[in-house]
């Protein structure tokens, strides 16, 4: 029987799903201000088939530029890999000709034979995951699922399973819980409908956990690795989490990526910047004022919308045309403190759609300067936050500067936010009120959205 200590990471329990989308995270969207050079490399992209666009960002992980998820969309990351893997040969302009896409073919399936990297069906678990067979040689089976560990035991990679019934939610509060006795630090969490990802570190080591959930119950992985094999076992944590498939449909995708063939690039398409906005009534909803800032045509959810005059608030009001019917959200009445751990509901990039996402949020100042600390990305300017009762403690009112990924992750950054006086006073001069919030006993993060998530709508702006 193989070994089954854990290396010295801190990680906990069984493991469990992917890690990307993050995370997180919207590939598609774009930086305040528009960039033509990006612009027209995403249209040559986006004109290849979504096969090959995905290769080429797995490629990129491979040979050490790209930090993303392999989604098949276009956004800053992609085109800085891009740029980076040309390292100054021809124009910085993002686009991969015939010849760089053939060498970086080349390099990243050196990259995978060196570390023996293969797809494999799980037979415990059912899932589909790429395992770096040379760094983890050894196999062995968990109490819920399988193994795979490095001869001197400091990796270890674990698959899980467990049957439909189990409470997304509940597991991600359990996994986030701060123990006073245990050195362990999370540093990053997010919760979506139907998965979670959490990552941290211990004195000496790092983990990343990611659970998902679907008809077939539960399933996902987990790595833990000694710190000071970071540098190599980071991106190789990515490689796995691109590879990794819960409830796999189809025969396994090859490992290897085709070159690209050379094409026409077609006109470029009209860019568009996203938001967030949270309704006060069928009519009116509020958002940052970044968020619509110099857009040609606007979109609240599937509604045309126009912003009223900005003011010195960093707050706009938005008119909507049509009707839907939501409840918005109660005011917070009394102060928050600094510490507090909040919600934020935002939208994030999801195979081509936005998509809701929860992100654990911090007040780090409170007043009339307040700040949250939340693991935003760019396009979630006007992000509303919401107290552990679900009411709404303010609005993120910056647009997230454009922030590396780690381990395919958004890091934890303070942000501006309008808090509840700002968004009184902003809403009493137009006539407007939301409701008070009465205190009430806390909720889970998963009661939180589901509580106020059909007031929060996602922004499209043409510029």
């Amino acid at each position: 029987m193989v070994p089954t200590r854990r290396p010295q990471t801190g990680l906990a329990g069984a493991a469990v799903l992917g890690l990307m989308l993050l995370a997180a995270l919207p590939g598609s969207a774009r930086a305040q201000a528009p960039n033509p050079l990006m612009a027209a490399a995403q249209a040559r992209f986006e004109a290849l088939p979504e096969a090959e666009r995905k290769a080429i960002q797995a490629d990129l992980i491979w040979a050490g530029q790209f930090n993303g998820a392999v989604s098949g969309s276009f956004g800053p990351l992609t085109f800085k890999a891009i740029n980076a893997l040309k390292g100054g040969r021809g124009p910085a302009d993002g686009i991969l000709a015939p010849a760089d896409r053939a060498a970086l073919a080349r390099a990243a399936q050196a990259a995978r034979d060196a570390s023996g990297f293969r797809l494999v069906e799980d037979e415990r678990t059912g899932v589909r995951i790429g395992i770096p067979s040379k760094l983890l040689p050894r196999r062995d089976v968990s109490s819920s699922g399988s193994r795979w560990q490095s001869a001197d035991e400091k990796v270890t990679l674990d698959t899980s399973a467990s049957p439909p019934g189990e409470d997304l939610a509940a597991l991600f509060e359990k996994a986030t819980a701060v123990n006073p006795r245990s050195p362990r630090k999370i540093t990053y969490k997010l919760l979506r409908p139907d998965f979670f990802v959490v990552t941290g570190e211990t004195p000496t080591g790092r983990f990343y956990r990611r659970l998902a959930a679907g008809p077939q119950g539960v399933r996902g992985f987990s790595v833990g690795y000694d710190k000071a094999l970071a540098p190599s076992v980071d991106k190789l944590v990515i490689a796995i989490a691109a590879s990794f498939e819960p409830f796999p449909t189809g025969p396994a995708p090859s490992a290897a990526a085709p070159p690209a063939s050379a094409g026409s690039a077609p006109a470029a398409r009209v860019d568009e910047r996203y938001g967030v906005a949270v309704m006060l009534s069928d009519k009116v909803a509020l958002t940052a004022a970044v968020a619509v800032e110099g857009c040609r045509s606007l979109r609240a959810g599937n509604r045309t919308a126009r912003p009223r005059t900005r003011d010195e608030s960093g707050l706009v009001l938005i008119d909507l045309d049509g009707t839907r019917t939501a409840t918005p959200p109660a005011l917070a009445g009394e102060a928050i403190g600094a510490g507090e751990a909040l919600v934020l509901v935002a939208y994030a990039d999801d195979a081509g759609k936005r998509a809701t996402v929860a992100l654990p949020g911090q007040l780090t100042r409170a007043g009339s300067g307040a700040m949250v600390t939340a693991p935003l990305q760019p396009g979630q300017a006007g992000s509303p936050a919401f107290d552990r009762q679900g009411r709404l403690v303010g609005l993120v009112t910056a647009n997230p500067s454009d922030k590396q990924l780690v381990a395919g992750v958004a890091p934890q950054r303070a942000h501006a936010m309008a808090g509840p006086a700002v968004i009184r006073e902003i809403l009493s001069r137009s006539g407007l009120a939301l409701p008070a919030g009465a205190s009430s006993p806390e909720m889970s993060t998963g009661a939180v959205v589901e509580k106020v998530s059909a007031a929060v709508l996602p922004l499209v702006c043409a510029i």
